[in-house]
Formats: C-alpha cells, sequence, structure tokens
C-alpha cells in the first residue's frame, strides 16, 4: 500500500482514502476491541505502564510512564522532538511534598534507528534533589522568581547520559549534560509568581544541537473517562469531560538532529520507546515499566504475558505474536455482543502494531516489535488534524504521536467499522487538551498551579456527532448490538487510565515578594 500524501477529507462527515486508513488504526482497533472484555479476565498482577492502570505500578508512580511522544519539530523540521511523561495524575495542591523524579531512577528514552528491534541509542535521564533547608517542611519559603532563587528551598538537578550501542551491548557513553535545572512544580500563584519564566529557564541547549527539558506539565493526553459510571451513565449521556484537565504529569522532553537518530537519509525511519528502571536492594537495575505505543501493550496481551513482555525488550516481541495474529478477546466480544470477529490470522495488526505501515513508517527488512514509529522525512503539517492519519495527515498518528492527536477517537471510529467501511465520526466530544500547546520547545503546556481550584459541575456537553449524539442517533445507524459495542469499546479504551473529576481552573495573584521565614 502506498500512504495518502494529502487530506482526503473536506469536512467532519468525507472520509479520506482509505489505503492508508485501514492499516493506520489497526493496532488501536486491537487494543480497544481485547479492552472490551477486559472484564473477563482475572485481576492481573502486571506491572505495565500507562495512567497507572496495573497494580504493581500503580504504587510506585514516580516510575509510570505514562505517554511517549515522538514528532519532527513543527518549528524546527530538520529536527526531532521526543517526550516522555511520568508520575500522572498529579493533584497540583499536592504539597508539601510536591512531585519529583526518583534518585533511584534511570529514565530511558530508546532509539531503533535501522528497524531491528535493537536499540541503538538510549538517552538516559538521572536525578539528584537538594535542599537549602532541611529545618523547615516547605517547599518554598517565599515567591520564587528564578530557578537560583534562595527562596525556592528543594530543587532537582539532571545529567543527561548519551549510549550508542551495537548488537544489543553498549559500544560507548558519553556525558551530554551535567546538572541541568528541573522546573519546580507550579505551588501556586503566591509562590511562582511567574510560572513562564521558570519554564524559560528550564530549557537549556545541549551541545550539539540538542535542547532539553525536564519538570512538571500539565498532562497532554485527553478524553472522558467517565466509562466507569455504568458506562457513560448508561445511555452515553456522560461524555464531553475531559478527565484529565488540570492534573500535571513529569515531563522530560528532547529535541535532536533527525540526522542524529536516523540511519540515512534513505532510511529515515526510527524506533521510540522509554522505560524506567529502578535500583534495588542490591545496587542492581530492575525496569519496572516499558511503554512506546498508546493503548496497545496493556490490553493485547493475555495475564500469563504481562509481566514477562513488561520486562522484555523489543527484539524478543516476536514471543508475543499469536497474541497478534489470534488475539483472544475479539472472540469473546462476539460471544457477548453477536458481531463476527476478524478472520485470522490479523495480518492487519501486525502491520502497524509490529512492522509499521508500509511507505510511511516501515523500516526495511525491519524486525517485528512494538515501539513507537517516525518517519522523520515526513515533514510537518502546517494545519495538523487531530485524526492524524486517519484523516489524511501523515505527520500525526501512527507515525509517531503528536501532543494534539486525539487516540482515543481514531480507537473508536476504528472499533466502529472503519476497517469494514462503515462511516461514522464517533468520538467521546473531547476533541482537544483543555490547555494550548506551545509553539516552540518543550510545547507542552504549563502546569496547572496549586493555588487553581477545581469547580464542581463544571462539564460542558457538546453538541458533536457521535457518542454525544446520545442513544437515538447512533441505534438508528448501526442498531442496538452496535451501540453495546461503541459503550463497551470506548470505556475499555479509557480503562486504561484511572481518574475522575473535571477541572474548570482560576487563578489568584500575589504581586508582592515575601518570605514565610523572614
Amino acid at each position: 500500500m502506498t500512504a495518502t500524501t494529502q487530506s482526503g477529507r473536506t469536512g467532519r462527515g468525507a472520509r479520506p482514502r482509505r489505503n492508508i486508513t485501514r492499516l493506520a488504526c489497526a493496532a488501536l482497533a486491537a487494543a480497544s476491541l481485547a479492552a472490551a472484555g477486559a472484564g473477563m479476565l482475572q485481576p492481573q498482577t502486571a506491572t505495565a505502564s500507562s495512567h497507572r492502570e496495573a497494580p504493581l505500578i500503580s504504587g510506585q508512580p514516580q516510575f509510570d510512564t505514562s505517554d511517549v511522544y515522538a514528532f519532527v519539530s513543527p518549528d524546527h523540521p530538520d529536527s526531532t522532538t521526543l517526550v516522555a511523561n511520568w508520575l500522572p495524575f498529579q493533584e497540583p495542591a499536592g504539597g508539601p511534598n510536591f512531585y519529583t523524579f526518583a534518585e533511584d531512577a534511570r529514565y530511558d528514552i530508546h532509539i531503533d534507528s535501522d528497524g531491528d528491534a535493537q536499540d541503538d541509542l538510549v538517552y538516559r535521564f538521572t536525578f539528584e534533589d537538594h535542599r537549602k533547608n532541611e529545618n523547615t517542611f516547605l517547599y518554598n519559603t517565599g515567591a520564587v522568581e528564578s530557578l537560583d532563587d534562595p527562596d525556592l528551598n528543594f530543587t532537582q538537578s539532571y545529567d543527561i547520559e548519551l549510549l550508542r550501542l551495537k548488537h544489543g551491548k553498549v559500544a560507548s557513553r558519553h556525558d551530554l549534560a551535567k546538572d541541568l535545572p528541573v522546573a519546580p512544580s507550579n505551588v501556586g500563584k503566591a509562590s511562582m509568581p511567574d510560572y513562564q519564566k521558570l519554564r524559560d529557564q528550564a530549557v537549556r541547549e545541549v551541545p550539539g544541537g540538542l535542547k532539553a527539558f525536564a519538570g512538571q506539565a500539565d498532562d497532554p493526553f485527553f478524553l472522558d473517562l467517565r466509562v466507569f459510571d455504568l458506562l457513560y451513565g448508561g445511555d452515553l449521556s456522560e461524555v464531553g469531560n475531559d478527565t484529565l484537565k488540570g492534573y500535571n504529569v513529569n515531563t522530560i522532553a528532547l529535541q535532536v538532529p533527525s540526522a542524529y537518530l536516523r540511519e540515512s537519509e534513505e532510511q529515515p525511519v526510527i524506533g521510540v520507546y522509554a522505560t524506567t528502571e529502578r535500583k534495588n536492594a542490591r545496587g542492581g537495575w530492575t525496569r519496572v515499566s516499558r511503554l512506546g505505543m498508546p493503548l496497545v501493550n496493556e490490553v493485547v496481551n493475555p495475564v500469563k504475558d504481562k509481566d514477562r513482555f513488561n520486562a522484555s525488550t523489543p527484539e524478543n516481541d516476536g514471543d508475543f505474536l499469536k497474541n497478534v495474529t489470534e488475539p483472544e478477546l475479539p472472540k469473546l466480544i462476539e460471544g457477548i455482543y453477536k458481531i463476527k470477529a476478524p478472520a485470522e490470522p490479523r495480518q492487519d495488526l501486525v502491520s502497524v502494531f509490529l512492522t509499521g505501515v508500509t511507505d510511511l513508517n516501515q523500516p526495511p527488512h525491519g524486525k517485528p516489535s512494538e515501539m513507537l514509529r517516525l518517519n522523520t522525512a515526513v515533514k510537518p503539517a502546517a494545519e495538523p488534524k487531530r485524526l492524524g492519519v486517519l484523516d489524511g495527515d501523515n505527520a500525526g498518528f501512527p507515525n509517531g504521536r503528536r501532543l494534539s492527536d486525539d487516540v482515543l477517537d481514531i480507537a473508536l471510529q476504528v472499533v466502529e467499522g472503519e476497517l469494514v467501511g462503515a462511516k461514522n465520526d464517533l468520538g467521546d466530544a473531547v476533541d482537544a487538551n483543555d490547555k494550548q500547546f506551545g509553539g516552540t520547545f518543550p510545547y507542552v503546556a504549563l502546569p496547572t498551579a496549586g493555588s487553581d481550584t477545581k469547580a464542581a459541575g463544571a462539564a460542558t456537553k457538546s453538541d458533536a456527532t457521535g457518542l454525544t449524539g446520545g442513544m437515538s442517533s447512533i441505534t438508528a445507524s448501526w442498531g442496538d448490538d452496535t451501540v453495546m459495542l461503541v459503550s463497551a469499546a470506548s470505556g475499555a479504551a479509557a480503562v486504561l487510565l484511572i481518574g475522575l473529576g473535571t477541572a474548570w481552573l482560576r487563578g489568584r495573584s500575589r504581586p508582592e515578594r515575601r518570605s514565610w521565614l523572614s
């Protein structure tokens, strides 16, 4: 198949050409279909990551990778931006011990440059705590006006190390940066009256044309999580509310010249994933988190394989091939909802989930493995479309992942017929992040301040078509059986994330600088 080069869609009701559409979202279809039957499984003991959905990693939030993004930098198209987030669901006012990266962790961003499922580069981030005054419980003792302000009592710094590997073994190590400052948690407007200034100071240039950032940010993932109230209220009435609104994450972002990452101009596709390793009592390191593609690694594998997958490396993902080509859970859905499962073996799922899409982001002679794949030769879209490749925008998901890509809606539309020719515009009516992303590195939005409050009952319902159209319009189009799958599958995709509530934010400012301990 050949990739679409421009949008085939002129409005929300029109559809793009299908040569890439079907492959582009196949992996998400597998994830969402599998998740719809998740209630049939026994409780899992896996340590898979992404917004604390697994029991063990939920107890280690500093090590929990929530999302990975990789995209060609919109303002510097000769570079690639890598973003990975940790420690999800940060309540902004969660002091006095605010949100830090762990000192006993190695936060790694992995690059496969040639498609052989082995790491070629690893960018490793390690962190160190610093306290000016241990005789106070305060995170800051006055208004903080700079990262080196004496009133910022608690700070972190980090080092970046580049590991080059050959045949899975470390061939060389290079210190790229030492003692870079971490942007602090946004305590509140009195404590940090100009947080944008602090963010700007935390963006650092690294020798070789790189840029780096580490610190708190608004969680860029957006979706409605009220699935837990009887599948969006039992009648699909509870949609349109971004339940991650108002929560923060810890972000690591790195901008690298694309020429450093790819094998060559002729082979510009890279694979990207993130891991976390924790230092054990013997001084060794244990991998506790692995994340590449969103909404995939948590639900495709059965319980017996989850721990093994999470501790494994991509070169061994062939061990899990049968879980993709002969997925169990679509059969359960057929039994529950009377919707026939697709014929096996599911080579359509292999193409996106394990190899990349032909003529878009599939490296030649690549080895099947699960990771986020980005064709660094595809230029950024002048007007990005939230549905990415599904809407003819080849610079978007699943060709890498941009902050603005609406991953959940893509999954919903595929589940409800895109792969079998049924046109639909289903979605959870959350089409964009609650905060606008930045136009320059690190692109993530500023974190919500601790002085902002959450207002009850702030959810606003949308008039958009799809799930928000209510039961009658969907029933008229597809019938009761399909409506049940819409509800179950959308909820199951969302069950990868756990969170409640909505956030409308209000701020207050304190113009004067004052010290609590003066």
